[in-house]
């Protein structure tokens, strides 16, 4: 056995298994879909791939991002499958499963929350269910490994021969199976049985599958002819023989005794409640925002900014005048590369303690609540609650949380989802914030940041109201979000998430950042009479004041604005990295410099612009690929130019008002 795949329902642990075979760690959240398309890692204890797909509830696809397991198992080959199964809700996981069971594939069930079980009173007879299914069962604790050691054990142990899975369906539909059966000689025996259950359910996705094929029509007047004859629809009838299957594996295993308290529910009334939920959300928000830029990230950030402004940017000049590097070189490499790079990299500690603090609220099982609370009011703008996890997803960035609007089942839902989820204040933009805030907003850095995060997501409901009632008329969905058990984060698990999610910046750092510091220094060296020239006279400066006369209405009509703005669109830390290099001093140093260039109502006027002006290039790419239409990635692109207009003119007339 070479190959595996891991399966399970979302929110049961299934990432977490994955990163404890593979010893490897993979982006792990509590809600549903996040996991959006498969991952590979290597199980070095077996010498063996494992595929992680996406959690679904049945391999019959709603959304897209299941799709994606249905599409696998038919067209990938697979020698094995690992099903993680919730003991605490083993009947509606065994759904899952007997589909699985139903491959005939090897299957090795993983069964996991047996402590969650416990506190609700249900324990398992591990022996009686494997006997029943015929496969093995191995108990696990995939948060904390315990248990994994059985599972390749039984890995190691298995042959196929020994796999007897017995669920048959009546005579006369048993009958139509081996009909069908005979007909679809072309699909490998191992997935034939298989396919041919998933065609008479009516699985859009085998469906497709099979009219590639051969004889189509004639598999389709068959189902047609079995139906009449049982009086049903199949998918009815063998839904009926499922569940009494699922029954009565259960009332063989399953052993109810009373439950403890569920302190987790009488918890959820408060954090779920219709009124207090938003407010302690946004209470907790600007806590987070309080302890990034008051109480922690910001001292550290002045502490790195200290030696890249200072000694690293000596120590560097220095030696490349020792060697007798070119003036252009000394200039490039110190003005250009560490000014730009460096300029961007001081706000890390800043990312980090905000990474920190978002995984805590994914690993403790709060992330999925924000979606239950959120759901009456996002409904009143056209979407469901399901939306709004894709536009938490974007705080981190706008590229996954694009991707996770797969996970939305109507078409029309997800491509708003897509259309207004870069509105949400990724973390690029946050050096953009320090620097600003630094600047201006000494005493309220954290409210300024937090009003700009809330800004971002009222403005994307907005616009989500009036596309749904325009050209993008919704039709009615129902929202239904699984809430995972609280957990206390575990250390560990803190660390790889918040490392996952900041190391991007280091690798942008070395790509875009790099990339664009260098343009941006070339293009303020060079001008039309030459190189050296004066920064006023260069063609950066050229470029930025053709670009920056559109603003003068807003408070900030400079080509060294513009320019910065043309920047960011490769990536929003550019911005931070352009303005170092126009003014040629250290971060700290620059957030002084800020002062004479803007007031505070055009500062904060010129951060609302920066939250809204358009996605980044790398975000495009993914709404490209999420729509797969020009038409739809152009609009994404350019209307958000129209909307961070308008709002930023908005802001700067009422503000003056009152100046």
């Amino acid at each position: 056995m070479s190959r595996l795949a891991l399966i399970g329902n979302p929110n049961i642990g299934k990432t977490s298994l994955f990163n404890t075979l593979t010893n490897s760690y993979e982006y792990v959240g509590n809600w549903s879909g996040v996991t959006v398309e498969k991952k590979v890692g290597q199980v070095k204890k077996l010498q063996k791939e494992i595929i992680d797909l996406p959690g679904v509830y049945t391999l019959n696809p709603i959304s897209r991002d299941e799709s994606v397991v249905t599409s696998f198992l038919l067209e990938d080959q697979v020698d094995g499958i690992l099903n993680i199964i919730d003991a605490s809700n083993f009947e509606r996981n065994m759904q899952l499963t007997v589909d699985i069971l139903e491959l005939r594939k090897p299957v090795f069930i993983c069964l996991n929350m047996i402590d969650v079980a416990k506190k609700k009173g249900i324990s398992i007879d591990v022996e009686k269910l494997q006997s029943s299914l015929g496969v093995p069962v191995i108990p696990i604790s995939a948060r904390t490994g315990k248990g994994v050691e059985g599972i390749y054990t039984a890995i190691q142990a298995s042959d196929r021969t020994q796999q007897r899975f017995t669920l048959t369906y009546d005579d006369l539909i048993e009958e139509g199976i081996s009909k069908i059966e005979a007909l679809l000689q072309h699909v490998p025996e191992e997935q034939r049985r298989w396919c041919t259950i998933q065609f008479l359910i009516g699985n859009e996705a085998v469906d497709a599958y099979l009219k590639e094929k051969e004889y189509f029509e004639k598999l389709d007047a068959m189902r047609d002819a079995l139906e009449k004859q049982i009086g049903e629809p199949l998918n009815k009838a063998i839904a009926k023989k499922r569940d009494l299957y699922i029954y009565n594996i259960n009332s063989k295993v399953i052993i109810q005794e009373k439950s403890e308290t569920q302190w987790s529910e009488k918890v959820d009334k408060i954090l779920t409640h219709p009124i207090l939920g938003v407010p302690i959300f946004l209470a907790l928000m600007f806590l987070m925002f309080q302890a990034t830029f008051a109480w922690i990230g910001t001292p550290l950030s002045d502490f790195l900014d200290g030696i890249v402004g200072g000694p690293l940017t000596d120590a560097v000049t220095q030696g490349l005048e020792a060697i007798g590097a070119a003036p252009f070189i000394v200039h490039l490499i110190c003005d250009g590369i560490i000014a730009g790079v460096g300029g961007v990299l001081v706000f890390i500690p800043q990312i980090f303690v905000l990474f920190f603090f978002i995984s805590l609220l994914e690993d403790s099982g709060y992330m999925a609540r924000i979606a239950v609370v959120m759901d009456r009011l996002m409904e009143f703008f056209g979407l469901n609650g399901k939306a709004f996890i894709p536009m938490i997803v974007s705080f981190g960035c706008n590229v996954p949380g694009v991707m996770a609007a797969r996970t939305i089942e109507q078409p029309k839902e997800r491509l708003l989802t897509i259309l207004v989820a870069p509105f949400m204040s990724c973390s690029a933009r946050l050096p953009v914030y320090a620097l600003f805030g630094a600047a201006f907003f000494t005493q309220h850095q954290s409210l300024v940041v937090f009003s700009l995060y809330v800004m971002g997501i009222v403005v994307a409901l907005i616009v989500t109201k009036i596309l749904s009632m325009t050209i993008l008329k919704n039709e009615t969905s129902v929202f239904i979000v699984e809430l995972p058990a609280y957990h206390v984060p575990q250390l560990k698990t803190l660390w790889r998430s918040t490392w996952e999610k900041g190391k991007g910046f280091f690798r942008k750092a070395g790509t875009i950042i790099f990339a664009g510091s260098v343009i941006i220094w070339l293009l303020s060296y060079l001008g039309p009479h030459g190189a050296n020239v004066n920064m006023d006279d260069s063609f950066l400066a050229m470029i930025g004041g053709a670009f920056g006369v559109l603003f003068i209405p807003l408070g900030f009509g400079t080509w060294q604005a513009g320019a910065s703005l043309i920047a960011g669109f490769l990536a929003k830390e550019v911005i931070v990295s352009t303005m170092a290099i126009i003014y040629s001093v250290s971060e700290g140093v620059l957030s002084s410099t800020m002062t004479t260039h803007f007031t505070a109502l055009s500062a904060y006027t010129f951060l609302a612009f920066v939250l809204l002006y358009m996605p980044c290039l790398a975000t495009v790419g993914a709404i490209k690929r999420e729509t797969q239409s020009v038409k739809w990635t152009l609009f994404a692109t350019i209307y958000p130019f129209v909307v961070a207009y308008l709002i930023a003119l908005m802001i700067y007339g009422i503000g003056n008002l009152f100046m």
